[in-house]
């Protein structure tokens, strides 16, 4: 099953919590900014990093999740919460958006 999950850290990037946003079937699973942001904004979090993972074992980004990170990074601007990185896992391997330049 794919599961989608939110870091959320204070201003000197500490975690305050690993929060579950989602879980889906065996290819796909819903998040959307409110779900993402909702734990960030009750908790004060001044920044977040998201991930979820591949259960097809690629983590090679796919479309929905460049458009996916795109919106959360501009949601988070709107709330005043940085999105540092957004990391897809599979089958022992991790792509970071960040380091590929792709945030």
């Amino acid at each position: 099953d794919e599961h989608f999950k939110c870091i959320l850290l204070t201003t000197k990037n500490d975690v305050i919590q690993i929060a579950d946003v989602s879980r889906g079937g065996i290819d796909s699973t819903v998040a959307v900014p409110r779900d993402v942001f909702r734990m960030a904004v009750r908790l004060s979090a001044s920044a977040v990093i998201v991930c979820h993972n591949h259960p097809s074992g690629d983590p090679e980004p796919s479309r929905d999740d460049l458009l996916l990170t795109k919106r959360l990074a501009e949601s988070g601007e709107l709330l005043g919460i940085r999105v540092l990185d957004h990391i897809v896992f599979g089958d022992g391997r991790w792509v970071s958006f960040r380091d590929r330049g792709l945030m």
